[in-house]
């Protein structure tokens, strides 16, 4: 009862606050205005990249987010958008999702909580148009073997407080092992960020 609670009502609220962080917002308003056509963001969350899209290049836009306190606490945000949204309440790996259906896929803080990410992010390109963009933005592994080394011993006591969240996860690798072709792609540590959460990998990769 107390981890339902927290997973519904309190951990919407960090997870956002975390997300929405000057330094990662950043990031994302580099990242999302060359979003175009049909999009797919998967693990939408309470909608931090919604402010950043560009409703003259976007016709639709498909949430992907199986968290109820997320949907709710996005509500107010979907209200406002000039671009069409329609929810899915769906994880990455189980969601049907059509072939050929996608001009973009959005994945921005997102990868380190999916369960099954191989499975997910090859079922993400298959529903990617030829042609289509992956953009992406991640947290994870760091290079640095004295960071790695902390993000090992903290992970397990990391990972339940804040909604499954991997740290020693490569999202890079992950991208390119689920058969995408990673067209840009920058790497460094956040600033004003701790270095075990602070390692970003940020690009585009197509099919």
């Amino acid at each position: 009862m107390i981890a339902q609670l927290y997973e519904t009502h309190v951990l919407p609220h960090l997870i956002g606050c975390a997300c929405g962080a000057p330094q990662i917002m950043k990031q994302r308003a580099r990242l999302i205005p060359e979003a175009r056509g049909r999009v797919l963001e998967i693990g939408f969350g309470s909608g931090t990249n919604l402010g950043f899209y560009d409703p003259s290049r976007v016709s639709e836009i498909v949430a992907l987010e199986p968290s109820e306190g997320m949907r709710r606490k996005a509500a107010p945000a979907i209200a406002q958008s000039p671009v069409s949204i329609s929810w899915r309440a769906e994880t990455a790996e189980a969601a049907a999702l059509e072939p050929d259906s996608f001009d973009t896929l959005v994945l921005t803080y997102t990868a380190c909580t999916i369960p099954d990410p191989d499975q997910a992010l090859a079922a993400l390109r298959r529903a990617l148009k030829p042609g289509g963009q992956l953009l992406f933005c991640e947290h994870g592994l760091a290079p640095d073997e004295g960071v790695a080394r902390w993000q090992r011993r903290i992970e397990p006591v990391w990972k339940p407080l804040a909604g499954g969240c991997r740290l020693t996860r490569d999202p890079a690798a992950m991208i390119a092992r689920a058969g995408f072709s990673i067209t840009r792609m920058e790497a460094d540590y956040l600033p004003k960020t701790p270095k075990i959460a602070g390692y970003t990998v940020r690009g585009a990769a197509s099919r």
